[in-house]
């Protein structure tokens, strides 16, 4: 049975427990170990339960509680070379933390991990497709201006996805931001739109994905219920119905919803 949760969502700090009947994983760690561990408990998972950490990129909302936290209960650590490089020579890690650089593909504690490229602007930035024991797979594509053809090949068919939903356009375009940092999110190497998550989503239900959890909202820039307004009407074009064809959840900067199970 699969249980996944977005511990932490958002430019304040980002972390996702994934788990099965072997143990769990986290994706991220960028709040501090001390409130990883308060929100680990909050669901009912030990430290101890966690096997492995798999970072998406260097900036420091996904990051930022990782040396601490991994060090501390000596759990190791997956990331993209470059990833690990850029972590080690901004000082994020030391040799505490028991790194590995992640390829394509691992096993490990009963998950089977499928790594892909997305596109941001950090050192590398990877999404993760996790399947268990049971065939069941929960991803995370966080943090990619557009959707690479790397994710759509690894993403397709998955049971469950945390999709990035970062910004409603307009709103962004009309607030309050500098025009640097506007370009910079709008950019091929920025962050996913409402709109693009919702095309997204279309083609990930017609493959097969039922569960799709929007991740990443920007508070500046974002609603929650414009959101998932826009996900609902991109899959009504589809002719599908939300609590019959699919789920729909939109996570909060800091779960208070438990865990949900596949």
């Amino acid at each position: 049975m699969a249980k996944a949760c977005q511990l932490f969502s958002g430019s304040s700090g980002n972390s996702i427990y994934i788990g099965g009947s072997s143990g769990g994983v986290l994706v991220d760690v960028g709040v501090s170990a001390k409130r990883c561990e308060y929100a680990l408990g909050g669901i009912g998972v030990d430290t101890d339960n966690i096997k492995a950490i798999f970072i998406t990129h260097e900036h420091r909302d996904h990051i930022a509680g990782l040396r601490v936290f991994a060090s501390k209960h000596q759990i190791p650590v997956f990331a993209e070379p470059n990833t690990i490089e850029e972590l080690y020579r901004l000082k994020l890690i030391d040799g505490g933390v028991n790194i590995f650089e992640m390829g394509r593909y691992t096993e490990l504690a009963g998950f089977e991990v499928e790594s892909f490229n997305n596109s941001h602007d950090s050192a590398a930035c990877l999404g993760y497709r996790f399947t268990l024991t049971d065939g069941r797979s929960v991803s995370v594509c966080t943090d990619t201006g557009y959707i690479t053809d790397d994710a759509k090949a690894a993403l397709a068919g998955t049971d469950m996805i945390f999709l990035e939903s970062n910004h409603e356009i307009s709103m962004l375009e009309n607030g309050s931001y500098p025009y640097p940092l506007k370009k910079r999110i709008l950019s091929p190497e920025g962050h996913l739109s409402n709109l693009a998550a919702g095309e997204f989503a279309k083609e990930l239900l017609q493959s097969g994905t039922t569960r799709f959890v929007l991740s990443h909202l920007s508070r500046e820039n974002n609603v929650p219920e414009v959101a998932r307004q826009s996900a609902v009407a991109a899959l009504s074009e589809l002719g599908a119905n939300e609590n019959s064809d699919y789920r729909l959840y939109v996570s909060k900067p800091e779960n208070d919803g438990g865990l949900i199970v596949l």
